[in-house]
């Protein structure tokens, strides 16, 4: 409120008819410790300083509120410092601040100035500079990147203290080049980093990347374009603007730029540039009727008054930047209102009058002329804007610093020595620090010529080793200069919101190591999100490009939320997809499909990655899943069908055997082989239960067993059939002498022994097989796309038909000896079922080999299982299963006449080996030994 009041006494006194200022007087200030200040107050017209044909001085025309805003906030830090007794109690701080005009050229003049000797103009050449003790003790400034190269070797010589509050460029940061410089804003590099997280998340991977014409601008770009890379954002076009005044072919290649722009696909450009080259680019791009982009600003230009009231900005589209966060200044506003009050009353301009000669004017020019004709609204734009906050923070950088250097406390500064800016106390052989390096480097004495001796004050202050790694409060935010004089702060992402005259920064988002986005803040000002009003239509050509753009509509633009402009060279893979690059940016690619067995591991792939070897995955898949194992289980259908075969084949087994079993005695059991038929039945039932080795998951013992306990009841069941095939054809074929002699070997304990041999031979045949190719529990993962096939695999076919061999031996014999004897009216006809019986065994075990061998391994254990059982099941049905008929639904044909060829009553086992006598009935006998005819 006092400062409403003070501006409401201007109002009377005049002010509003344009009465001059003495704004400019209240840059300097006396004190016991007095502070250079470096301002960007005014800003040179585009001519005249490269045109100067002699160091003569240079006028600033033009006026920068924003620089005259940091000149206050300086101000506003010494008055609070003075007033308060924290800092520096009983000791006055002073301040001498100069316009820089943003050019090197005049910033020079006020930074000799600085460094002239106390109590004088002049900067005396002398060849140590250790006693020399300059008129400022540290400086604040300057603001421009490009001017802290320059101030900053200057100032680097003599050690002075340097804190900038606005240059940002990573070199700045280098010891060696600048051992007293520091600043109160973080690095470029931070800056840059943010600007690519902003890339990366709102996925624009395909962008224009332009610089300044400078040393600000060419380090920006070089160092954005190196992070950028990392992260995987293609530059399509890059290139450097030129600065005002440029000659014409530079400017022909800056519209030769944008035409590229224009007919490009990228939608956002990132521009690291001065405020001077930032206008020029726009300046031609509204010429030229760029169509409208996203420009990611650099902290340089983002609140630059050149910039923002340039005519016609509101058609280049959405603008957006990183601004340093900083501590808010509430008060900062009323204090600028009590300034410009107070430097419209005459009064208080007569008293800095007296107080205050202007010597150094004589030197340097007005300090500021603009500043004596501005008015608060020319200034109120820049309020808003924490960029002051740095200027504030600087000098109290340089405070706390004096204040330890004093060893300052609540009731006074005890020590009265002359402090100087870059003398360091106490560097013996025991100091470490940054201030000691430079000692022993020959700086700590101050810069000399070489090989002059440092200088023995041994109580001389020290000041800039105080700045090293220093921290410092500053409206309740903690500060601390790093190795390289900078600090950490976090920044706000700003939005150019279009408001006449000029654009209002919104914030959408921030900055602190992890960016965080404001979404539904954000407004893009771009083609398709934007509502012209009503205007006149009218055509642009740029010279450069030859040909016009159409009619462009002029009304006013009106923003509306839309969704994000997508700058990218190719569309994003979809799910399952990577990229195969095309041509020379990694952006620019086609998107191929993986496939199974291969997934895209993350969105940056540009090969599928194999899965594992127990995972699987589809086609155009992102993900691999495990895979299951696979073998013949319990509840497939194939499982279930094959156990139903094995429990008809079992329980027909058991029926007929329990059949033969109870008419044991009858002609027709005796005729079969009696006690032998009874054996083979037993055999074929454990040939059904072998099939039960196959289902389920597959095991060594399991895999050794499934052969053995399959082959050893066939040989004992095709070992009978072969016996009983032998009996048929002595009897039908065979003189009744050889007959009768014969078969007597046939049956009896001899016949048993043939049952043994044969069943030795087959066990003999199956252990060769086991120990020369044992099967093995084998875990194929590349036969089933999905699972993983768990078996038991054959080694050798010799292996697998060596058993086989004995079993087909017994059976051929069985079929040789059957197929040529014809029965004989009256009599059962046993040779037929023996033959069917070879057959019911030849049949499935050769239409097992073409079918194990082409069917997948996968289904061979369920054709194993099937064959076994089809086998089985076939010879009960030739053999047994008439006989199991007869017994049941014809016993009156169970008489020896029928079986065994005798008479009514006659009760010859023909075929039994019950070891009883045998009567000979020699009628019967010539009859069976008879011919067919």
């Amino acid at each position: 409120m006092p400062g409403l009041a003070l501006l409401g006494l201007c109002a009377l006194l005049g002010l509003g008819a344009g009465a001059p200022l003495c704004l400019s007087r209240q840059l300097r200030m006396r004190g016991d410790y007095v502070l250079g200040g470096l301002f960007p107050l005014g800003l040179a017209e585009e001519t005249g300083l490269r045109d100067r044909t002699q160091p003569n001085t240079t006028a600033c025309t033009r006026f920068s509120s924003l620089g005259l805003l940091w000149a206050l906030a300086g101000k506003m830090a010494v008055e609070e410092i003075n007033r308060g007794s924290t800092l520096l109690p009983g000791r006055l701080l002073g301040y001498d601040f100069f316009d820089t005009c943003s050019d090197s050229v005049v910033a020079m003049k006020p930074s000799l100035m600085f460094m002239a000797e106390a109590g004088g103009r002049d900067v005396a050449a002398r060849c140590d500079y250790a006693q020399y003790q300059p008129r400022m003790l540290a400086v604040i400034g300057p603001h421009s990147s490009q001017l802290a190269l320059v101030t900053g070797k200057l100032f680097g010589f003599f050690l002075m203290p340097q804190v900038s509050y606005g240059a940002s460029m990573d070199r700045l940061s280098d010891r060696e080049a600048f051992p007293s410089f520091f600043r109160t804003v973080p690095s470029d590099r931070v800056q840059a980093t943010a600007m690519v997280e902003l890339l990366h998340t709102l996925r624009w991977n395909w962008v224009a990347a332009l610089g300044s014409d400078e040393e600000y601008g060419r380090q920006g770009l070089s160092l954005f374009s190196s992070l950028a890379s990392t992260r995987g954002i293609c530059i399509a076009h890059e290139g450097l603007v030129p600065l005002p005044g440029a000659a014409g072919r530079d400017l022909d290649a800056v519209q030769e730029l944008l035409h590229q722009l224009n007919q490009s696909s990228v939608q956002v450009v990132v521009l690291f540039s001065s405020p001077e080259a930032a206008r020029t680019l726009f300046s031609h791009s509204i010429h030229c009727r760029l169509s409208p982009k996203v420009w990611v600003a650099s902290e340089a230009w983002l609140t630059s008054d050149l910039v923002m009231t340039l005519p016609g900005m509101a058609q280049v589209g959405t603008v957006l930047g990183f601004l340093q966060r900083g501590a808010p200044m509430p008060d900062f506003s009323s204090y600028v209102q009590t300034r410009l009050a107070l430097a419209a009353d005459p009064a208080f301009c007569a008293s800095l009058e007296e107080q205050q000669p202007g010597l150094e004017e004589h030197v340097v020019g007005p300090r500021c002329p603009q500043c004596d004709h501005t008015s608060l609204d020319k200034v109120s734009t820049g309020l808003p804007h924490h960029q002051t906050f740095a200027a504030y923070a600087a000098v109290y950088s340089v405070a706390q610093a004096l204040h330890n250097t004093l060893l300052c406390n609540a009731s006074g500064c005890p020590t009265r020595e002359p402090v100087q800016p870059w003398q360091v106390r106490g560097c013996g052989v025991s100091c470490a620090g940054p201030a000691c390096l430079l000692h022993r480097r020959g700086w700590g004495s101050g810069p000399r010529a070489a090989g002059l001796a440092p200088p023995t004050a041994a109580h001389a202050q020290q000041l800039l080793a105080k700045m090293y790694n220093m921290s410092f409060r500053v409206r309740g935010l903690t500060l601390r200069f790093d190795a390289s004089g900078n600090v950490d702060l976090d920044y706000d992402l700003k939005l150019w919101v279009w408001r006449d005259p000029t654009p209002e920064l919104r914030t959408v988002g921030s900055f602190d190591g992890h960016l965080r986005l404001q979404r539904s803040q954000m407004r893009w000002h771009t083609p398709s999100n934007m509502v012209r009003g009503t205007g006149q239509l009218r055509t642009e050509v740029c010279p450069a490009w030859g040909r016009g753009r159409g009619r462009q509509p002029s009304g006013a633009l009106v923003l509306r939320p839309r969704q994000v402009p997508v700058s990218q060279c190719s569309r994003s893979c979809e799910d399952g997809q990577v990229r195969r690059v095309k041509g020379f940016h990694s952006c620019c690619y086609d998107c191929v499909s993986c496939t199974a067995g291969s997934y895209r591991r993350s969105a940056d792939d540009l090969v599928c990655t194999q899965c594992e070897r127990d995972q699987w995955s589809p086609d155009r898949s992102a993900r691999c899943f495990p895979r299951r194992p696979k073998f013949l289980a319990w509840g497939e259908p194939a499982t279930l069908l094959l156990l139903v075969l094995l429990g008809l084949a079992l329980g027909l087994a058991l029926a007929a055997l329990g059949l033969f079993v109870q008419h044991r005695d009858s002609p027709l059991v005796q005729a079969s082989g009696g006690s032998r038929a009874c054996f083979g039945l037993a055999c074929l039932g454990l040939v059904g239960l072998s099939a039960l080795l196959y289902p389920g998951r597959p095991r060594p013992a399991q895999c050794l067993a499934q052969q053995p306990l399959l082959h050893l009841p066939l040989a004992g069941c095709l070992s009978t059939l072969a016996l009983q095939a032998a009996e048929v054809f002595v009897e039908s074929e065979l003189p009744p002498s050889w007959a009768d002699r014969l078969r007597g070997h046939l049956r009896g304990p001899r016949a048993w022994l043939a049952v043994l041999l044969a069943v030795l031979v087959e066990a003999a045949l199956c252990a060769w097989s086991l120990g020369a190719f044992p099967p093995q529990v084998v875990t194929d993962w590349q036969v089933l796309p999905t699972e993983v096939l768990v078996h038991c695999r054959m080694h050798s076919w010799v292996g697998f038909g060596l058993p086989h061999s004995a079993n087909a031996v017994l059976a051929s014999l069985c079929f040789l000896g059957t197929f040529l004897v014809h029965g004989r009216p009256g009599r059962y006809n046993g040779a037929r079922g023996l033959t069917f019986a070879a057959l019911a065994y030849f049949i499935p075990w050769l239409s097992f080999v073409p079918l194990f061998a082409n069917v997948h391994v996968a289904y061979q254990p369920a054709v194993q299982m099937g064959i076994s059982l089809l086998c089985a099941l076939g010879i009960l049905a030739t053999f047994h299963l008439p006989k199991c008929y007869v017994l049941l639904w014809r016993p009156e044909s169970n008489t020896p006449e029928v079986f065994l060829g005798g008479v009514p009553g006659d009760a010859r086992g023909g075929g039994g080996s019950g070891g009883g006598q045998e009567t000979e009935q020699k009628p019967v006998t010539r009859d069976l030994a008879a011919p067919p005819h």
